[in-house]
């Protein structure tokens, strides 16, 4: 797990003073992600200048070093991930005739791309973003891995000249884009408290979208997408269904072990990572390492049960409890760590904080469970907002005069549920209008304090078969894509922590988009839990309870003062608290990232 960024350019002018100190300037605003080495290539042709900083998993030693050059002198690659099955890979290389100068899952991935090309990342089990020179046609290809959890952000100049990099921090410090605010990416943000890819804040750098590779040659971009999630649904029986998962639980979780260094696991003591601890308990020969967050209120407290859990399994468990008073400065820490406006992230950052804190490297998270196995109310809401809103068809047509007349006298919930019911039938308008922050008109509103013209594109249908399968596609492609792992990887990342998650894995989704949504999706996981009955019965019992922080409460009494920031039009109420949190952070991003610069 790395930080990687560059520039490409069509003129041979970047062995250059100027973009020498723009590669360092990326570099610097890189350091957190890769606290453990750091290294440059400049090509001899002076057309790419890339840079990486290093977290050190896989081989320790100097040979890892990147940015990595092959043997030959062609290629060099600035690489950030891990590739699990690279030892297979390194197997097959050998039996084809190639050797190898370290132990590391770059120098493979570098190896099978001069073979194989694009297609190499149809044989990559992992996440990845990585960007590969070719000194001899002066071209590059880049990649991201299939679901989205490494980012790549790139920035494209009219004249050819390319950056990329791990945050889009580093390009706006590198001044490789300028500070203007992308209307589609503000709209996004205040429809659902991120930024949807392959949008931006900024109006010129886009993030590559997952299941991607990108090619840039003579100063030209093509993107293509080589990996989307498809369900199948091939009929079977429950049992072979359990025995299905099963398999393919404890291949992603022996896979995500792989690592020359320990790895320890998040615990909340609910079904997904106690599913983490069972199935890595029952794989490592050592004990494991646990780390959870624990609160005063019991109200909101899970550290009784997450230790409860640490002693069923044997793990070497560890907590930390945070009150307001803790909770506050480390805020301020989060507010400068933040990439891009999010309303989530607080809670792994702070996690992935105390877990560095104690020596721990690699965690793996529960991350993307809810997804596959209807964890979410959304999979029962969903369906019932579909059949009302087809009940009352015949009200559409009024929904968007009542919102553009009476809007600003109406609860937020009410107007965004008007934003739905004038598209009846339509799954992404109901999956935007129970996950939304904003309504739309409230949107428009808070984009103009901002001097953008708020857009907003039509959306490409849903290729399922199901409603049930649409809803799980929308939530792993939308929420857990553009929230739940960009804030994963950002958080973990600042503070030199690599996180991984088993259930976000490539051969585990297809497994289990190839099961019938009938025994996928059954109310309350029921095929997880019984494809791991290690799990005890106070665990599978215990209502679900999202692993989440008082900010109702926080907000209301002790961090009041933290609310003086935001200035909004009167009618738009600030409530629940993530209405109050999503400009408080915004506020603070574009003071940070983009007042500091004009």
């Amino acid at each position: 797990m790395c930080g990687i960024a560059g520039i490409l350019s069509t003129d041979n002018d970047l062995d250059s003073a100027l973009f020498r100190k723009r590669i360092e300037v990326m570099q610097r605003a890189l350091l957190h992600r890769g606290p453990d080495g750091h290294g440059t290539f400049i090509a001899p042709s002076g057309h790419a200048a890339l840079c990486h900083t290093r977290l050190a998993i896989i081989d320790l030693s100097e040979a890892g070093k990147q940015p990595m050059q092959s043997s030959c002198g062609r290629y060099a690659i600035s690489f950030n991930g891990e590739i699990y099955n690279y030892k297979a890979l390194r197997t097959e290389l050998k039996r084809q005739g190639e050797t190898f100068n370290s132990t590391t899952d770059t120098e493979v991935l570098l190896k099978l791309y001069q073979r194989e090309g694009a297609k190499c990342v149809d044989k990559l089990r992992g996440m990845f973003a990585f960007l590969i020179w070719d000194e001899v046609e002066h071209t590059a290809f880049a990649a991201r891995d299939p679901l989205g959890i490494k980012p790549l952000y790139y920035t494209h100049e009219s004249k050819g000249k390319f950056g990329f990099s791990s945050e889009l921090r580093s390009l706006v410090k590198a001044e490789l884009a300028p500070s203007s605010i992308c209307p589609e990416g503000l709209s996004s943000y205040f429809l659902r408290g991120t930024v949807a890819e392959p949008n931006t804040l900024l109006k010129q750098i886009r993030l590559l979208p997952a299941g991607h590779h990108l090619a840039w040659s003579k100063g030209k971009v093509k993107v293509h997408r080589y990996w989307q999630p498809t369900f199948r649904s091939t009929p079977k029986t429950r049992d072979e269904s359990v025995k299905q998962t099963r398999s393919a639980l404890e291949s992603s979780v022996r896979a995500h072990l792989v690592s020359d260094v320990p790895v320890g696991v998040f615990l909340s003591g609910g079904i997904d990572s106690s599913v983490l601890v069972a199935l890595a308990s029952a794989q490592k020969n050592t004990q494991i390492n646990t780390y959870s967050i624990a609160f005063e209120s019991p109200e909101w407290n899970e550290g009784e049960i997450a230790k409860r859990v640490a002693n069923h399994f044997g793990t070497n468990h560890t907590e930390f409890l945070i009150t307001p008073e803790i909770a506050q400065p480390l805020f301020d820490e989060f507010l400068s760590v933040i990439d891009q406006p999010t309303i989530d992230g607080f809670n792994t950052f702070c996690v992935a904080k105390f877990a560095r804190k104690h020596g721990e490297k690699v965690v793996l998270s529960g991350v993307g469970s809810d997804e596959l196995f209807a964890g979410y109310k959304s999979f029962c809401t969903l369906p019932t907002m579909l059949k009302w809103s087809n009940y009352l068809r015949y009200f559409a047509p009024f929904s968007n005069w009542i919102n553009a007349t009476l809007g600003k006298w109406l609860p937020s919930k009410l107007q965004r549920a008007l934003d739905f019911l004038s598209k009846p039938g339509d799954m992404k308008a109901a999956h935007q209008s129970l996950r939304g922050i904003y309504s739309e008109i409230e949107s428009q509103h808070l984009c103009e304090l901002y001097n953008v013209t708020r857009t907003q594109k039509e959306t490409t249908p849903l290729n399922v078969h199901s409603d049930s399968d649409a809803i799980s596609l929308l939530e792993l492609t939308h929420y857990m894509r553009n929230q739940l792992l960009r804030d994963s990887d950002v958080m973990s990342m600042a503070c030199g922590l690599e996180l991984r998650v088993p259930f976000v894995d490539r051969e585990l989704v297809e497994t289990l988009t190839d099961i019938p949504a009938a025994h996928r999706l059954e109310y309350g996981k029921r095929l997880l839990i019984d494809a791991v009955p290690e799990l005890p019965d106070w665990v599978v019992n215990r209502p679900k309870q999202g692993f989440r922080f008082p900010f109702d409460e926080w907000f209301s009494n002790d961090w009041q003062k933290l609310t003086q920031r935001t200035q909004t039009p009167p009618w738009i109420k600030l409530t629940p608290w993530y209405k109050r949190w999503s400009l408080l952070v915004l506020d603070h991003w574009t003071d940070s990232h983009l007042k500091a610069k004009s």
